[in-house]
């Protein structure tokens, strides 16, 4: 195990805009107001969402489709760097009109309906994705 100490710098409140793609969005939020490092909460609905689970046997994310208005209920996750820009690693927990849950990886081509964020940047800390062998993952490079 191995962690490195940040302090909290800026904060934002926002809404992501309607029919955005929302993983897009934070990522391109992050690049304009030059966020190296945060983490980030996103509730509201979106008109269609595409998550991912993560195969650890085949190391591929599959991608699951839901063309319906669902509410986001929880997204959480963090921005790094990767390949010199803003990545967004969220995970999503959403919610349909029967109450059930779906859940997963957020990937591109899930619609904003209404999405308002908080971004909580860190500064201290530089984290870099790279790929990791022994998942096959982008994950957090040890050194930076």
């Amino acid at each position: 195990m191995w962690s490195k100490k940040g302090e909290k710098g800026r904060v934002w409140i926002g809404r992501a805009p309607f029919r955005a793609d929302l993983l897009e969005s934070v990522q391109v939020f992050a690049a304009k107001e030059n966020i190296k490092c945060a983490r980030v909460e996103v509730i509201g609905a979106v008109e269609r969402a595409v998550i991912g689970y993560y195969n650890q046997d085949k190391r591929v994310y599959e991608e699951i489709e839901f063309n319906e208005h669902l509410e986001i209920l929880s997204c959480l996750g963090n921005l790094s760097l990767r390949d010199g820009e803003p990545a967004a690693h969220l995970h999503v927990t959403l919610g349909d009109r029967q109450g059930n849950l779906k859940g997963g990886h957020l990937q591109k081509g899930t619609v904003v309906f209404a999405g308002e964020f908080v971004i909580e940047e860190i500064i201290g800390p530089e984290l870099f994705r790279e790929h990791d062998q022994e998942t096959d993952l982008p994950l957090w490079r040890k050194d930076g």
